[in-house]
């Protein structure tokens, strides 16, 4: 993401998104009520009585809208802002119903009343370049391979396979080649695009093998396998698995999921351990943020996407009071597992400096 102004006085920001995961924080950076402006096509229909209503000419122009919905489809990358037009030539009618594709590497201005400090570090942090890192969960009954995501994991390979048996010592070798040569063709295809980081995950002996195998057989790729953990699951379950044990923290200590996984962890384990110094819920954060008992908010980004205004207004207003007094503030995606067992929770939870005990 690529920040082009930033005039927070006149309320508008301009940014420009390169990549799919920049799609996803406009997503979530731009609410119902806002203006968003770019440029975009539309059907200008002949007012001459001759012509037919499909006859239209579409023209492209800079456009302006007022913005009613907004739609993010995470697997075609599209990100469409729906709204009425507030801008755009004389003739083409304000008020009228229009949506814009926001497109990749074009300018888009965003227009907001007010400009709450957690969206603008949000567009400060998609500004910094991140590699997304390659996971593969690999073991003898098959292997997926993932790509990070700031809003998550993505699945991009999945395979199962039925090595021969310990007992036939040829067939299990020859059978395990073929099937670790599958696996480094499909890690190529997607290594070959950014050069990403690398980490081998799986239980047993299988991903050791698979390494020694990768730097044998494909030894620039081998170069960027950042590391080599245990998990006691195999495929997807053990790239879930690894996330939210922080097995990849070495590799991935700047990674977004990474981090949102650790917090959600920390508030799962203080809240199983029935501690004091975690709470969770509007009323009962509000109330510890009030005593300055808060060390870290935690909301789920659909709590201040899909709320309406009233209510996103006072989370914010609570946002703000808590990072007055000090506290880290963390915006939680609701696409990867941690963000969803925040959800669960009613989309807001806090990590206390000092246990707070409800009157029963």
């Amino acid at each position: 993401m690529k920040i082009i102004e930033e005039n927070v006085e006149q309320d508008f920001v301009k940014v420009v998104p390169d990549s799919s995961d920049d799609l996803w924080h406009l997503y979530n950076v731009i609410y119902v009520g806002d203006e968003v402006y770019a440029y975009s096509s539309r059907a200008i229909k002949s007012d001459t009585e001759a012509s037919r209503p499909k006859s239209g000419e579409r023209v492209s122009a800079f456009m302006g809208v007022k913005v009613v919905s907004i739609s993010w489809d995470k697997f075609l990358g599209k990100l469409r802002v729906h709204g009425l037009i507030c801008h755009a030539p004389e003739i083409i009618p304000t008020g009228a119903h229009h949506t814009l594709s926001i497109a990749l590497n074009q300018p888009v201005t965003i227009v907001k009343k007010e400009w709450p400090k957690h969206i603008l570090d949000r567009l400060k942090r998609a500004s910094e370049t991140e590699k997304p890192m390659l996971i593969i969960s690999i073991d003898d009954e098959g292997f997926a391979i993932a790509e990070t995501k700031q809003y998550g994991v993505e699945i991009k390979v999945e395979e199962r396979t039925k090595l021969p048996g310990k007992h036939e010592a040829d067939k299990r070798v020859e059978g395990t080649k073929a099937y670790f040569r599958r696996a480094v063709n499909s890690l190529q295809q997607l290594w070959s695009q950014n050069h990403s980081p690398i980490v081998v995950i799986g239980a047993g002996f299988v991903k050791s093998d698979f390494v020694k195998y990768l730097s044998e057989e494909a030894r620039e790729m081998s170069k960027s396998v950042a590391d080599v953990k245990s998990v006691n699951n195999g495929g997807t379950a053990g790239i879930y698995e690894a996330l939210r044990s922080g097995v990849l923290l070495r590799a991935s200590h700047q990674l977004r999921i990474v981090e949102e996984t650790e917090i959600i962890e920390e508030v799962m384990k203080r809240l199983g351990k029935g501690e004091g110094t975690v709470t969770y819920g509007v009323e009962t954060v509000e109330n510890a943020a009030n005593m300055g008992a808060v060390e870290r908010l935690v909301v789920a980004d659909t709590a201040l996407r899909d709320a309406d205004e009233p209510q996103r207004l006072k989370l914010e207003a609570l946002m703000r009071n808590v990072e007055k007094r000090r506290a880290n503030v963390t915006v939680v995606s609701t696409e990867h597992e941690a963000g969803s067992k925040l959800f669960a929770l009613g989309g807001i939870a806090a990590l206390l400096r000092f246990p707070i005990y409800q009157d029963k």
